[in-house]
């Protein structure tokens, strides 16, 4: 009989903690008990017996075959033969006899072998189910025997209406509690039990048959009968036992070798951390919300974890680059999701791994790549993994950028939701985020492999050791030459494929990405940077390896720590202790475990342009060799990252206003253009503000033009500081400049405005001590004023204009005494 015992299986337990429980499960479980005492008392109240020798023996069979109980794998309870007696009583019982039994058995049943005690709830739900189940029972066998029906068949109806009685209840408490539906429950615990209950009934109907023909005492002799199926069935659900946990090893043995493969791509992708590991936990629980089914939530628990195994067919520099990837390193970079389902492939996973880790970076919109899908074409778990992906990404640190609050990574995920990534998913994200956060760093364990261990053991490799100095006469002097030359040549091509590299771009980043590659394959270091000299200043402007955002983090004064000495007297250092450098002095939050640097200082035409420092995590690991080949190669460096900077300068300046770092006339027309088509699109406004300085040519003539240069620079500064991020602001040429502010209304403008000209008045005083300086503004509307650039900037500034006149009318009439006046705005 199935009963809901709570030693006979966790789940059961679980589904019936008090503090767990719906009200609706509470309420239920209390009218089971109510109607089962309720039914109970009734029969004892009218007690009957035929026979009360023959209850006895009946009663204490029961009770014996009540400890011959086994738990079944996969089912929420445990299966005993007591059953079979029950079905026995309700053939040769009166009810009061059977209904007594039944309750009886089920306290017995409860406490007997039991693991650990019920609780007073779970036992007096287990006597109510089982009673309202007997009593329903031995109705139905009575209504049914009444009609003339053979034994046979009425014992079938009967098992099967006990079957239904007795499984139903204990199933309808689990889905209550555990918010499933009922018939999956029913299903998946008790449905494959029902040919054990046809059986009793077979077994009850021969007993039965003996105690009409025989006698009833004859009927006991089944007890052998049934304590050998018991055995039997134990032997063989010990055996599935067996098989069950074999199962659950060689799949614990799967996902420990999954685990494993995620260590190789962190162990290649230093950034990845604990990322693998977060994204699963977040991955994991959504999953659920979702209600996805179990072969689909595997596969994502395989995928959160292996979705970037294809990196190890990305080159390193890329990967780890600590900056903007350039296209084509970004064409090498998509390659990873195709590269990783292949591999993937090959292991032929039982649930659908391969789509999902094809398809992680694929968007909603269709916007995503390998393949471009959109919406539900792409597989839920790699939608749930793109999103999941990205937020982790976004609170992470990074090579390229510092690690957001969760709260604002979670808003650019919700932002880019319907675009991105599948609106379902960014729901349930938002709404758990903070819990999922809490789980995934209650989870965590950090994996570290042994990557700075030195092995003292073994002597020398099968193929001895390459030998760098001198050996004894000889024949050793012989094999050190051949080696020697051999050494030598290797060095010259690498240097000359080195050199060939370095004047293949002009880009500065791609430059000193390409030689950071080449120099790591001929000098071996932890980490390496290059710093550019910016005035009195050496600026990281590429690193890689080891501590590089402490070493991004730095700005080195020329003349102090370790590249600034370098700098200041342009030779080099070998084996100096990088933590002297400024930025790690007199701050106990910054540790390094590198222990040696070896810096050169790269000199142009025009003097020392920067420094190339390499570390490593040993000391003194750097050889007067490596120092030689560092030293032959810093000329060429050099020339390279100047022209590179060259370069970079010439680019700027085709488009950045030199005196005030402002976009210049020819950027401002570009950028213009671009916003009204957005506009167009978008259905936007946009306001063109154009400006011009009243009395700036008075504080040139009274100050200098080196002063009137300064307050320019101010003026850039001011109108860039009272704008949004994403506002626009250009100097047209002499003291005018244009503002492009997307969105705004004719009032928000002229309260804009207002403060553009108090922060040019009050710099104006600044300056020159005295107010002479303001500002005149005009101001179009696209698209009321004008539908291109052209037409924007010319009714701007003729109203610029009408507005300036204004300003001097007003001036004149109040003797020079300046106030502020409304922008000029429609006619």
């Amino acid at each position: 009989m199935k009963e809901m015992v709570p030693s006979a299986d966790k789940t059961s337990s679980m589904a019936l903690k008090q503090h767990d429980m719906t009200w609706t499960a509470r309420i239920y479980i209390f009218v089971v008990i109510l109607f089962g005492l309720l039914l109970v008392g009734a029969q004892a109240f009218n007690w009957h017996s035929e026979s009360l020798i023959r209850f006895a023996c009946y009663f204490l069979v029961a009770l014996f075959a009540s400890g011959l109980k086994v738990s079944i794998p996969g089912a929420t309870a445990t299966l005993s033969v007591n059953f079979l007696f029950i079905l026995f009583g309700v053939v040769e019982l009166t009810p009061a006899e059977t209904i007594l039994m039944a309750s009886t058995i089920a306290v017995v049943q409860c406490f007997w072998r039991a693991k650990k005690h019920p609780r007073y709830f779970q036992v007096l739900f287990s006597i109510g189910s089982v009673s309202i189940a007997t009593g329903i029972t031995h109705w139905t066998y009575a209504t049914v025997h009444a009609r003339h029906l053979d034994l046979p068949v009425c014992l079938a109806i009967a098992a099967t209406t006990f079957f239904l009685t007795n499984t139903f209840p204990v199933a309808l408490v689990i889905a209550l509690t555990e918010k499933r539906r009922l018939i999956r429950v029913w299903q998946d615990g008790y449905f494959w039990t029902f040919p054990y209950y046809a059986g009793g009934a077979a077994i009850a109907w021969l007993m039965s048959v003996a105690n009409r023909y025989v006698g009833w005492q004859t009927a006991l002799l089944v007890i052998p009968v049934v304590y050998l199926i018991y055995r039997s069935y134990s032997v063989y659900l010990g055996r599935l036992e067996d098989e069950k946990k074999h199962a659950e090893e060689m799949a614990a043995l799967h996902l420990r070798t999954i685990e494993a493969l995620a260590l190789a791509i962190e162990a290649k992708d230093h950034t990845t951390h604990d990322h693998l590991e977060r994204v699963q936990v977040y991955a994991i629980e959504i999953a659920k919300e979702l209600k996805l089914g179990q072969d689909d939530m595997e596969a994502l628990r395989a995928a959160s974890l292996l979705h970037d195994i294809g990196k190890l067919a990305v080159p390193e520099h890329i990967i780890s680059k600590p900056g903007r990837l350039t296209p084509e390193e970004f064409e090498k970079m998509k390659i990873h999701p195709v590269v990783g389902a292949e591999i993937l492939e090959r292991v032929q996973f039982p649930y659908p791994v391969v789509p999902i880790v094809h398809s992680h970076h694929e968007k909603w919109d269709g916007s995503g790549y390998p393949s471009g899908l959109r919406g539900e074409e792409i597989p839920i778990g790699a939608r749930i993994l793109a999103a999941v992906d990205c937020l982790d990404a976004l609170a992470s640190d990074r090579q390229y950028r510092r690690a957001l609050p969760l709260d604002e990574a979670m808003k650019k995920v919700s932002q880019d939701s319907g675009r991105g990534f599948d609106p379902r998913v960014v729901e349930v994200l938002e709404r758990r985020y903070v819990e999922l956060e809490k789980k995934a760093q209650a989870k965590h364990q950090k994996v570290q492999l042994s990557t700075e261990v030195k092995i003292s053991r073994g002597e020398a490799p099968g193929a001895g050791f390459e030998q760098a100095g001198a050996g004894s006469q000889g024949t050793a002097n012989q094999i050190d030459f051949l080696q020697s030359i051999a050494a030598a040549r290797q060095e010259v091509q690498a240097l000359f494929e080195l050199a060939q590299d370095l004047g293949n771009s002009l880009s500065l980043d791609e430059t000193l990405s390409v030689l950071a590659v080449r120099l790591r394959r001929i000098i071996p270091c932890d980490s390496m940077a290059i710093y550019i000299r910016k005035n009195d200043i050496l600026v990281p402007e590429f690193v890689t390896g080891d501590d590089f955002r402490l070493f991004s983090s730095l700005e080195i004064p020329v003349g102090q720590g370790l590249s600034g000495w370098v700098a200041e007297n342009r030779k080099p250092i070998i084996n100096g202790n990088p933590s002297v450098e400024p930025g790690y002095l007199n701050d106990p939050s910054k540790f390094s475990k590198l222990r040696s640097a070896l810096a050169v200082p790269l000199e142009g035409l025009n003097g020392i342009v920067g420094v190339l420092s390499l570390y490593q995590a040993e000391k003194d690991s750097f050889s007067k060799d490596h120092l030689r080949i560092l030293l032959a190669i810093s000329s060429k460096v050099a020339l390279s990252v100047e022209n590179a900077l060259r370069y970079r300068q010439a680019e700027d300046s085709a488009t950045i206003d030199y005196l005030t770092s402002l976009p210049n006339a020819r950027s401002l027309f570009l950028h213009l253009d671009a916003e009204l088509a957005r506009a167009r699109r978008m259905n936007n406004p946009v306001s063109v503000l154009v400006c011009d300085l009243d009395g700036f040519k008075q504080v040139n003539d009274r100050f200098g033009h080196l002063e009137g240069n300064k307050l320019l620079r101010l003026v850039g500064r001011g109108l860039k500081d009272g704008c949004r991020e994403y506002d626009y602001v250009a100097r047209m040429g002499g003291d005018e400049f244009v503002l492009v502010l997307p969105g705004l209304t004719d009032d928000t403008v002229e309260r804009r405005a207002e403060r553009f000209r108090k922060a040019v008045i009050d710099i104006g005083e600044q300056v020159c001590g005295a107010g002479i300086l303001d500002i005149s503004i005009g101001q179009a509307l696209f698209p009321s004023d004008g539908n291109d650039a052209e037409e924007l900037l010319a009714e701007a500034d003729r109203r610029m204009y009408k507005n300036k006149n204004e300003n001097k009318l007003r001036r004149a009439a109040t003797n020079q005494v300046w106030k502020p006046c409304e922008v000029t705005a429609v006619q």
